[in-house]
């Protein structure tokens, strides 16, 4: 049974992490913004007998990431999988027209807040010379798309994030995993549409796009590979894509 912490757990693959390493028999620790949600999940999964920490905070906030991990009952201090789902996008301007608030909350969730968790949590593994650490980059970080400029930039930089990770823990145990989903059905596209749910299906129509879950039996299976087997990065595309910008529509 391994100590898995996932970022970004009230919904989307982050919530599909949540409910496929409770099944496989681990125990989990969410975090997220929306205690409410959290408590939920926590009832669901604890019902069915995982056992379950949430931990209310934004990952954008460092003090109070910081203290969450700090305060950590002994107990589950000993975090043996780390995922940095936490992540979103807003808006698809273009890049002269963007919203530089937006930016800013971009670039500040998916990579500050990635590197906040990981500068938390890895030096433990480190010591330990056992852990895992699964990032969620996306299709998007290897080409740019229109109207996807900082989001692209950011998912690149997870992959630059992952790698480099990758490479400074190669003396020790610890793992370095970077999934990249293609077209994901979840929440991503009615936040960043701001709320505009017509817009959001269009983007799904005409093919049978990814699920969390999808993307959470990849992530399970990597933490589960045998010690000497790293699975660096995968690409999870529905069957009709191609790309992040090839979509075949039927």
């Amino acid at each position: 049974m391994k100590t898995v912490l996932i970022t970004g757990a009230t919904s989307g693959i982050g919530l599909g992490c949540a409910r496929k390493f409770a099944e496989n028999g681990d125990r989990v620790i969410l975090t997220g913004r929306n205690a409410e949600k959290l408590e939920a999940i926590r009832q669901d999964l604890s019902a069915k007998g995982t056992e379950v920490l949430t931990l209310t905070f934004d990952v954008r906030d460092r003090n109070a990431a910081q203290k969450a991990i700090e305060d950590l009952p002994a107990e589950w201090q000993q975090i043996d999988v780390l995922v940095n789902n936490a992540g979103l996008a807003l808006g698809m301007e273009p890049e002269y027209e963007g919203n530089l608030d937006d930016w800013e909350t971009v670039i500040d969730t998916n990579i500050k807040g990635l590197l906040t968790m990981t500068r938390l949590i890895v030096p433990d593994m480190v010591r330990r010379d056992s852990g895992h650490i699964i990032n969620i980059g996306s299709v998007a970080g290897d080409a740019a798309y229109a109207g996807g400029n900082v989001y692209c930039a950011s998912k690149a930089a997870v992959k630059a994030l992952s790698d480099g990770l990758r490479i400074d823990v190669a003396n020790t145990a610890v793992r370095v995993t970077n999934l990249k989903p293609g077209l994901v059905e979840t929440n991503f596209s009615n936040v960043r549409f701001r709320g505009d749910t017509d817009r959001a299906a269009k983007l799904y129509q005409g093919i049978k796009p990814l699920t969390g879950d999808d993307i959470a039996d990849v992530a399970v299976y990597a933490a589960n590979a045998p010690a000497h087997v790293q699975i660096a990065e995968v690409l999870i595309l529905a069957t009709h894509q191609a790309s992040g910008s090839v979509i075949v529509r039927k």
